[in-house]
């Protein structure tokens, strides 16, 4: 959060938080017990995602920073992406661009936004997957940093829609910043401020 962290301890630090919100967020995925045979012949109790895949969603920009930590920890995943920006006039999000990949209404999805401040941009991608045929319980929403009115507006519509962050901030300002926030973290982990 220090405006005064360089760009490559931000990305650095950003990254390990990634990978542990990810490795958090599996954990919610059903399992099933599976029997395996060890290497010393005797057998082992575990548990396994099973026959069921797992489709990673960002919503662009900043949220595609969180594909190498879900792809570093999830073998062979598909993934999608959508762009949503907020009109200026109008104060509205608008879906700019989308591609899932085909037969994505059984999977479950990691959705992914590194801040989520009004919550309106999650709430429009959530209502893309579900357009799709995604079932609602089997959407992640996966985000650093969320102000406390995105994690209500998505929870009230979205009830069933799982709420995976790091932190929680109070408030947001005028600008629909976050407060007390860590910036814009695009133009942060970009270099573009």
């Amino acid at each position: 959060r220090n405006k005064d962290t360089t760009r490559d301890e931000f990305i650095f630090y950003s990254k390990r938080l990634m990978r542990l919100l990810i490795e958090h967020a599996l954990s919610f995925l059903p399992l099933k017990s599976v029997t395996v045979e060890t290497p010393q012949g005797t057998t082992y109790e575990g548990k396994r995602f099973h026959r069921q895949r797992i489709t990673g969603v960002s919503i662009l920009r900043a949220g595609e920073t969180m594909e190498q930590a879900l792809t570093a920890v999830c073998k062979d995943i598909r993934l999608g992406k959508i762009l949503i920006q907020t009109n200026h006039d109008t104060g509205e999000p608008e879906l700019h661009y989308l591609r899932l990949p085909k037969e994505i209404s059984e999977d479950y999805v990691i959705l992914m936004d590194s801040t989520v401040s009004t919550g309106a941009a999650a709430m429009m991608a959530v209502r893309v997957l579900l357009d799709h045929d995604v079932q609602e319980d089997r959407i992640f929403l996966l985000s650093l940093l969320m102000a406390e009115m995105g994690v209500h507006s998505v929870a009230y519509a979205f009830p069933r829609v799982r709420i995976i962050t790091t932190a929680v901030d109070k408030r947001i300002n005028e600008e629909f910043h976050i407060i007390p926030g860590i910036g814009n973290f695009g133009d942060r982990y970009f270099g573009t401020d």
